[in-house]
């Protein structure tokens, strides 16, 4: 397939590689709803929040800093509020979760956007790698401490990444979370990965009997500042490859607002999603016992930080 047809092919929903944000919410009135987004400031957070509101949505953008997701939200527009939620401090995650139920907001979405990618050398937070914690543990929390303000048939798109296929053959290292004996950036980032899509597997299961979805989605290679820990000589060859290869924020933000609002997603749940079409991920995304491995292994890891559960 040329890449004039990769970009122009539509898969059964309707839409495909080049389809946008926009594209994938023409025609949708999102008045009433509430969505909170995490890592709103920059990328496809930004992207995501700006259509969203576009539609006719509240969104709740979440950043590092309050300073940043104020900034972000008032360049938004109205509809947009800020929040802060440094997903490598627990503290911070609380507080957010604290503050969206001092608000008394029902969610219709959340919209698990933020992450770190490949970074060049081993960083912890509470004995996990950096990128495991940040990506996942952290939106962990914020999902589950959540989960009472969701709405009956509201939805959590996690996003993974086609990345998660460099995930260690073993899947998740749980002998070794915080990377202590082996770690390369980029294994590590896909084990992050691997476990988003896993995290989005087990909480689908237990949305099961109701109208509530989990859903996980690889946005596509896009160029954002996700990506400036890349090691050089990756960032030069897709600096020089980019304008070929590499999607837009619009069209990488598709398939999360796809998932997150599109009514044709309303039945689905457990999916891994692509181009904003069902996908097929490594094996062992699929294995229920892996899926739900983590999330105890997650909910001990949280027991276990400072302030407690939750």
């Amino acid at each position: 397939m040329s890449l004039y047809e990769l970009f122009k092919a539509k898969g059964p929903s309707g839409f495909g590689y080049g389809s946008t944000a926009e594209e994938v919410t023409q025609g949708l009135s999102l008045d009433g709803k509430t969505i909170l987004v995490t890592g709103c400031n920059s990328g496809l957070g930004q992207e995501a929040m700006r259509v969203l509101l576009l539609r006719g949505a509240r969104v709740l953008g979440t950043a590092r800093t309050l300073e940043k997701a104020t900034a972000a939200c008032a360049a938004a527009g109205s509809g947009a509020v800020p929040l802060a939620c440094e997903l490598s401090d627990p503290a911070s995650v609380r507080a957010c979760v604290e503050a969206v139920r001092r608000r008394g907001d029902r969610l219709d979405a959340l919209l698990c956007n933020a992450g770190i990618m490949a970074l060049p050398r081993r960083e912890q937070a509470f004995g996990v790698e950096l990128q495991l914690f940040t990506n996942h543990v952290g939106h962990f929390m914020l999902v589950t401490g959540l989960l009472d303000r969701l709405a009956d048939d509201g939805r959590v798109v996690v996003l993974s990444s086609a990345a998660h296929t460099m995930a260690p053959k073993e899947g998740i290292r749980f002998d070794d979370l915080g990377a202590e004996r082996r770690y390369g950036a980029w294994p590590s980032y896909g084990q992050s990965k691997l476990a988003n899509l896993l995290f989005a597997k087990e909480l689908a299961r237990r949305f099961a009997g109701t109208r509530r979805t989990a859903n996980a989605v690889h946005p596509g290679v896009i160029r954002t500042n996700l990506g400036r820990h890349m090691p050089g000589l990756a960032s030069l060859v897709l600096g020089l490859a980019g304008p070929l290869v590499l999607k837009s924020v619009p069209q990488g933000a598709a398939t999360e607002v796809y998932a997150a609002v599109h009514p044709a997603m309303a039945g689905t749940s457990g999916a891994y999603l692509a181009d904003c079409n069902v996908a097929t991920p490594r094996a062992d995304a699929d294995d229920p016992a892996l899926a739900r491995r983590l999330w105890e292994v997650t909910e001990r890891i949280v027991a276990g930080l400072p302030g407690g559960a939750g």
